[in-house]
């Protein structure tokens, strides 16, 4: 027997589909918002969805943005899209956006400001509800630029200096300690650090953990031994370990800022004639997706990149339903993951 239901997609609109159903159009509206459901009886709401379905409804985000002056679009932006280590961060904004009815719109910044401010400003013409921010420096004015729009501002991954909005990151300073502390208790002394641009939070808090823990392990930090890398990518971790060997050739170990530097410590390794960890051990950081898939598999510290963008779009669901609180900065803890890039220095060492 064929349903009574039926009509063509394009003519199904609220109003007709509250008629097929029985009941008030704010019903329907109530039924059909992932945050207003609970008001409607469970028996009500699922006899909506399954006529909603069967009609091939579909809302109307342009007037349902007009009823309710919001969007239900929330703007990412990530400094690169092709590092691995923004997948899991988009992927827990989209679901936990996801299950509350919001849609995400993903943003590549790049590395320049006044793309960034260009994009921005773009998200925020097409009237995004908030912004989570992968992208901030120490202390950029983009993040001003955003505050000053009265948008809903959430930083993932990187924080900002003066704590101007939210932020989830990773326990930057106790992942590095973590990462010479398993050098040293290995019992190399000469260790070496590719830090991460100066400018970003993650690249200064892992390097003041590199400092801190070499002191706290009763290691000297040697001349030349801590080389900055311009940017979070293979080419600029080659190009860092050839300078931190040649003005350290006693280097055993290397604990870099990032997984994508310590995979360029190995091409520069081979570069040289040297091998992982026969010569040098190395450590890297955030665990990104398939650092366990290289040669020799990479020792590096876990981050939870998905629990952090999890963890971002909460405290901006938060923002965006009105809460006023003090700005918060969640820090995640971070756990070393041991693989087979490091081993004991050589006794010839």
């Amino acid at each position: 027997m064929r349903s009574p239901i039926a009509a063509p997609a394009s003519r199904v609109n609220l109003k007709r589909l509250a008629d097929a159903v029985g009941v008030h159009p704010s019903t329907v509206s109530r039924a059909l918002d992932p945050a207003k459901r609970h008001l409607v009886a469970e028996d009500v709401a699922e006899r909506i969805v399954q006529a909603a379905r069967e009609l091939g409804y579909r809302p109307n985000p342009l007037a349902a943005s007009l009823r309710t002056r919001r969007s239900r679009l929330v703007g990412v932006l990530v400094p690169d899209i092709t590092n691995p280590v923004f997948s899991p961060i988009i992927s827990g904004i989209a679901a936990v956006l996801g299950a509350e009815g919001y849609s995400t719109i993903v943003a590549d910044a790049g590395q320049e400001p006044e793309r960034r401010l260009t994009l921005i400003d773009d998200l925020i013409a097409r009237q995004v509800d908030g912004l989570v921010m992968a992208t901030v420096s120490r202390d950029d004015p983009s993040l001003e630029h955003c505050l000053a729009q009265g948008v809903p501002v959430v930083l993932v991954n990187r924080a900002d200096d003066h704590d101007r909005a939210s932020a989830v990151v990773s326990d930057d300073m106790t992942g590095m300690q973590l990462a010479v502390a398993h050098l040293a208790g290995l019992g190399h002394r000469a260790i070496g650090h590719l830090a991460g641009p100066a400018l970003l939070s993650t690249g200064h808090l892992r390097r003041l953990g590199f400092e801190v823990a070499m002191v706290a392990n009763r290691l000297p930090v040697l001349p030349g031994a801590i080389v900055e890398a311009r940017a979070y990518d293979r080419d600029e971790g080659e190009r860092a370990t050839l300078a931190l060997i040649k003005a350290v050739p006693q280097i055993t170990a290397i604990a870099a800022s990032n997984d994508l530097l310590a995979l360029g410590a190995y091409s520069a390794l081979r570069s040289l004639g040297k091998e992982c960890p026969q010569h040098v051990s190395i450590v890297g950081h955030n665990d990104m997706p398939l650092v366990d898939m290289v040669h020799p598999p990479l020792t590096t510290v876990r981050i939870g990149p998905r629990d952090m963008g999890c963890e971002a779009a909460k405290l901006l669901l938060e923002r965006m339903g009105g809460a006023t609180g003090a700005v918060r900065r969640v820090a995640l803890q971070p756990e070393l993951i041991v693989r087979a890039s490091t081993a004991p220095p050589r006794k010839s060492a």
